[in-house]
């Protein structure tokens, strides 16, 4: 039976209304990803950074501190950002308009206050032409409503593409939230290596690019908008190396497109948010790019995937 669309689990969410939100929160998710980076032991394709949807918002999950453990949270249903540590100490911090620069201090008298150490590369990552986070008082602006629905679309769409990843036995990511491209994203492994990444990222070293895409990949995930050729809150699908003939590949639903720009195929949020059954519709673009990427690379298809898992049910062997 179909899902019938509901705006709660995804909401509107116009670019041009939440963008100036969405850019001071995007540098607010670096400096608590940074955070986490400073603590953790690399892990491959910097699986060691990313924060991760909670029932409230986002988290670190727990970093190892020492002695101890500490976890960041930010709760997009009370707007209050949140330090935890293992030995039952906490700091909160009000999510509301205010420069980068402040939200920063906040963070780092938090983190002094529970005997921890803030010592984080302040230029941000990915970011062209960046403001370091201690001087910024350009970006301040917080609506908790749009805040709000973007978290809620995050929370749907990691439901589905939680799904998607229960359909392959290689190597796949968690789904997580990368806070340098202020993404949620899910990512399958061919298992053969991938020629040397070109690198070229604003403000992200080469050798991080090059150990992230060291193996072939179909990747995907949802991205909320962001100045340049893609305005507007989408959907992506991408492989590297791309294979011959992926941009013209045959994908659904009908609204996904090719983007010569971006060198991946997109398909705009409002299109999901509007269908009929968007959980249905966004795992139809996941699957479909998937099957194009796996197709055209070679994949071993039959050894790789498996059918997508069902509560309480063991997967058949």
């Amino acid at each position: 039976m179909p899902r019938p669309s509901d705006p709660n689990r995804w909401p509107d969410l116009p670019y041009a209304a939440w963008k100036e939100t969405r850019d001071t929160l995007h540098l607010w998710t670096q400096i608590v990803g940074k955070i986490r980076l400073k603590y953790e032991p690399w892990l491959n394709h910097s699986w060691h950074v990313p924060l991760y949807v909670t029932a409230r918002g986002l988290t670190t999950s727990p970093i190892p501190g020492g002695a101890r453990a500490f976890q960041i949270d930010f709760d997009f249903i009370d707007h209050l950002l949140w330090v935890r540590t293992s030995d039952g100490h906490l700091r909160q911090i009000i999510l509301a308009p205010k420069p980068v620069a402040d939200f920063y201090d906040e963070v780092g008298i938090a983190l002094a206050e529970l005997g921890l150490d803030m010592d984080i590369t302040t230029i941000p990552s990915e970011i062209p032409d960046g403001i370091p986070f201690d001087q910024d008082r350009t970006h301040a602006s917080y609506d908790p409503d749009h805040a709000n629905r973007f978290w809620r679309i995050l929370l749907s769409t990691h439901e589905v593409l939680s799904r998607f990843r229960t359909g392959f036995l290689g190597k796949v990511s968690p789904v997580h939230f990368f806070w340098g491209s202020f993404d949620l994203a899910v990512t399958r492994f061919s298992g053969r290596t991938a020629p040397l990444h070109p690198g070229g990222v604003p403000n992200l070293p080469d050798a991080v690019a090059r150990e992230a895409y060291s193996h072939e990949v179909s990747s995907a995930g949802f991205w909320p908008g962001s100045s340049g050729p893609v305005e507007y809150a989408a959907f992506y699908s991408y492989a590297y190396p791309t294979p011959d003939g992926f941009a013209a590949a045959s994908v659904r639903p009908a609204a996904a497109f090719f983007s010569k720009e971006l060198g991946e195929f997109i398909l705009p949020y409002d299109a999901v948010r509007t269908a009929t059954d968007p959980d249905q519709s966004l795992m139809e673009f996941l699957e479909s790019t998937y099957e194009a990427a796996a197709n055209l690379g070679s994949w071993d298809r039959i050894g790789l995937e498996c059918g997508l898992g069902a509560p309480g049910r063991p997967r058949l062997v």
